[in-house]
C-alpha cells in the first residue's frame, strides 16, 4: 500500500495579508497603526509587528547553502562551532601563562592576551607566555593598542622555531588596526600601512594567522546604530583592502589577514541578522576585488559583549544582557565570543565572575547544543527580514563612506563621528526620558543598593584616549547609565556623612490612582538614590502630612487621581521646608502652578534632569 502524504493544515483555509490586516485594524478600534505596531528603529528602517513567506520572495540569497558564498547562513558546512574566547591582560608574562593554563582547564579554547601598553615582545617573552600552551589546539590572540606592534612578527618566527608538523593547524591573530588609533587617539601613523604590509609578508608561513584586526565594537561602545556598526566596520575593512591591495599584496592574502572584532549589543534579533548581513556584505566587498578563490570572502567574526548598555548598579543584570547578547551571536554564526564579565566595568574581575562568564557560553554548548545546528534562524520570515533590511541599510551608508574618498577621508572629514554622535545623542535623550530602559538603573532601580566602595571618577566618564597633536575629533565610547550612575552615586557619597534624602508617598483619595502613582514615584525617587516610604493611603491630608514630618521627610509626594489633586494647595500650607511634588500631570496643572505649586513629576518627565534638580534644590554635594 502506498503511504499518503499527510498535510497537517490541510483542513484549515489559508489567511491572505489583507484578511490579517483587516483583523488587526478592527482589533485596534480606530488606533493608528503606525503607532501603535510599527517599531521604528535607530537603523533607520520600521519593522513591521509580522512577516510572512511573501515577505522573502525577492531574497536571493534564501538557496545558498551554509559554507557556500556569500556565506549568509555561515562559514561552517556541518556545525555551528565557535570558540570560547576569555581576554587575559598581561602585566607579567609568568602571571598571564599560569592563568592561561588554568583557563584551558575550565572549557576556553582560545585566549587574547591584551597588552595596554606598547611593549616590544621578543621570542623569549612569547616563550614564557606561550609555556607548556599547545598553539595548534588553542587560538592564541594579542591584542595590543599600538599599531607598531611586532607580536605578529615574533609570534610567526616562535611558531617556526617550535618545529611542528602541520603549521596549518594554527590559528591565531594581532588583531593590528592602525585605522583604530585614528578613531581613538587622533592620528594615523605615517608607516602604518607599510609597516601592516611587512607583518603579513613576513606571518605567510603561518596560513590561518590572520594580522588586521578591524575594531567596529569601537563604534557600538560609541553610541552608534547596529547600521553604522556595520557600514563603518566594512568601510574600515574596504580601506585595508584598498591601502594593501595598492602596495603590491594580492586581494586574497589581504581579505585572509583581516579579522573583524564587532560588539553584541541587546537588541537580540537583530545582532543575529547583524552578522548574517554583515557577512553578506563583506562577500561582496571582497568579490568586487576579484579574488582568486571565493573563500577569500569569508568573514572571519570575534564578538565581544559591548559595554554601552552595562551597568554599575545592579551589576547581575548584566549576567541576563550578556547570556541573550552571547546566544544571538552563536545563533547569528560568529567565528569566537568574548563574555565581559558582570563586574569588568568598574573594578577587577574575580575567579566568580570570570567562571560565569565563560560558563554562559558551556551552557549554549554542552546544554543547548547550539554548535551542532547550522544557521538555526533560517527560514524565519522575521529574522530573513531583518537581514534584509540591515544589509540594505548598511551598503547604503556604506557606500555613503566610499563616495567621501574611503573611512579614512570620511573620518578625518568628521562625516562618521557626526553619524555615530547624532544617534548617541538620541540614545541618551532616551535614556533620559525612559524610552529606553537601562534596567535597574533608570527604571526599577534596587531600592536597598547602595555603592559604599569608591569608585574612580573614570568609570563614570566617557574613555578618552585622545592624544596630544591629535589631528581629527576622536570616538569615545561610554555606557549609557553614566549620566544616572553619577546621579545616585552622587547621593551614596553625600549619604556617608548625612541623612540620605527622603520622598514620602502622601497617598489619598482614588485606591487605583494612588496606588498606581505611588509605585511610579517611589521607582522615580529611587532611581537617585533617595530612600523613599510607600503607604496605604490616609483618610485626611493632616494625618498624611503628620506621618511624613514623622519619618523626617524632605519630599512629600501627593498621590492621587486628577480630579482630587484641589487638596493639593491645602498640603503645601501644612508643609515647612518639605518639597511638595504631585504625581502625574493632571489637568488642572495650570490652576496649580499659578497657587505656586511647581513640581511635577509623569511619564513624560525628563527623569535625569528632574533629578538632578530635586538634589540641587536639597544640597546634596559630594
Amino acid at each position: 500500500m502506498e503511504e499518503k502524504e499527510l498535510k497537517l493544515f490541510a483542513g484549515f483555509a489559508s489567511v491572505t495579508t489583507e484578511e490579517w490586516e483587516a483583523k488587526i485594524n478592527a482589533d485596534l478600534k480606530g488606533r493608528d497603526y503606525d503607532k501603535a505596531l510599527i517599531w521604528k528603529t535607530y537603523e533607520g528602517f520600521n519593522v513591521r509587528p509580522y512577516y510572512r513567506q511573501e515577505n522573502l520572495e525577492n531574497l536571493k540569497y534564501l538557496d545558498n547553502l551554509p559554507g557556500e558564498f556569500p556565506f549568509v547562513r555561515g562559514n561552517n558546512k556541518n556545525n555551528n562551532e565557535w570558540l570560547i574566547r576569555q581576554n587575559i591582560p598581561v602585566n607579567n608574562f609568568e602571571t598571564a601563562n599560569k592563568k592561561a593554563l588554568d583557563i584551558l582547564n575550565k572549557g576556553v579554547n582560545s585566549i587574547g592576551f591584551m597588552f595596554d601598553k606598547c611593549t616590544k615582545i621578543s621570542k623569549n617573552d612569547l616563550a614564557i607566555l606561550l609555556k607548556d600552551i599547545s598553539i595548534e589546539a588553542v587560538e592564541i590572540n594579542f591584542v595590543c593598542s599600538c599599531e607598531n606592534c611586532n607580536c605578529a612578527v615574533e609570534f610567526a618566527e616562535f611558531a617556526a622555531g617550535k618545529n611542528l608538523n602541520n603549521n596549518n593547524k594554527i590559528t591565531a591573530s594581532a588583531s593590528i588596526d592602525p585605522i583604530a588609533s585614528l578613531v581613538l587617539k587622533g592620528k594615523l601613523e605615517t608607516l602604518a600601512f607599510e609597516n601592516l604590509k611587512t607583518a603579513i609578508e613576513k606571518t605567510r608561513m603561518l596560513k590561518n594567522f590572520r594580522v588586521i584586526g578591524v575594531n567596529g565594537k569601537i563604534f557600538a561602545d560609541s553610541g552608534s546604530s547596529i547600521v553604522q556598526e556595520l557600514a563603518f566596520s566594512l568601510a574600515q575593512g574596504a580601506e585595508y583592502l584598498t591601502q594593501l591591495t595598492g602596495s603590491g599584496l594580492s586581494v586574497d592574502e589581504v581579505a585572509k589577514n583581516i579579522k573583524f572584532n564587532l560588539g553584541i549589543g541587546n537588541n537580540y534579533f537583530m545582532e543575529i541578522a547583524k552578522l548574517r548581513a554583515a557577512r553578506l556584505l563583506w562577500a561582496k566587498i571582497v568579490e568586487a576585488y576579484s579574488p582568486e578563490c571565493n573563500c577569500s570572502a569569508k568573514m572571519i567574526v570575534h564578538s565581544e559583549t559591548n559595554i554601552h548598555n552595562k551597568t554599575i548598579y545592579d551589576p547581575y543584570v548584566n549576567m541576563l544582557r550578556t547570556q541573550t547578547e552571547a546566544m544571538s551571536a552563536v545563533l547569528g554564526g560568529t567565528h569566537s565570543i568574548t563574555v565581559l564579565p558582570f563586574n569588568t566595568f568598574y573594578e577587577n574581575t574575580t575567579g566568580f565572575s570570570e567562571r560565569i562568564a565563560r560558563n554562559q557560553q558551556l551552557l549554549l554548548k554542552e546544554e543547548v547544543h547550539l554548535n551542532k545546528i547550522v544557521d538555526p534562524s533560517a527560514g524565519s520570515y522575521y529574522i530573513e527580514s531583518l537581514t534584509d533590511s540591515l544589509a540594505e541599510q548598511t551598503w547604503e551608508l556604506f557606500l555613503e563612506v566610499q563616495e567621501k574618498g574611503g573611512f579614512i577621508a570620511a573620518f578625518k572629514e568628521g562625516f562618521i563621528q557626526e553619524q555615530i554622535q547624532a544617534t548617541a545623542g538620541k540614545r541618551c535623550q532616551n535614556i533620559a526620558l525612559r524610552r529606553e530602559t537601562v534596567l535597574g538603573t533608570n527604571q526599577f532601580p534596587d531600592f536597598t543598593e547602595k555603592l559604599d566602595k569608591e569608585l574612580e571618577d573614570s568609570v563614570f566618564e566617557p574613555l578618552d584616549k585622545t592624544i596630544e597633536g591629535a589631528e581629527v575629533k576622536t570616538l569615545k565610547p561610554y555606557r549609557g547609565a553614566q549620566a544616572f550612575e553619577t546621579l545616585r552615586y552622587k547621593t551614596d557619597i553625600y549619604s556617608r556623612t548625612n541623612k540620605r534624602p527622603v520622598a514620602f508617598m502622601l497617598t489619598i483619595g482614588n485606591l487605583a490612582m494612588r496606588k498606581a502613582r505611588a509605585q511610579f514615584s517611589c521607582n522615580f525617587f529611587a532611581v537617585a538614590g533617595f530612600e523613599v516610604i510607600d503607604n496605604n493611603g490616609f483618610a485626611t491630608i493632616e494625618e498624611g502630612v503628620a506621618a511624613a514630618k514623622a519619618k523626617n521627610a524632605d519630599i512629600v509626594v501627593v498621590c492621587s487621581s486628577d480630579d482630587e489633586y484641589e487638596i493639593a494647595p491645602e498640603i503645601a500650607k501644612l508643609l515647612d521646608n518639605e518639597i511638595l511634588v504631585i504625581a502625574g500631570n493632571p489637568a488642572c496643572k495650570a490652576e496649580l502652578e499659578s497657587k505656586g505649586i511647581d513640581n511635577f513629576i509623569h511619564v513624560r518627565s525628563n527623569i535625569l534632569e528632574d533629578l538632578r534638580s530635586y538634589q540641587s534644590k536639597l544640597g546634596v554635594e559630594i
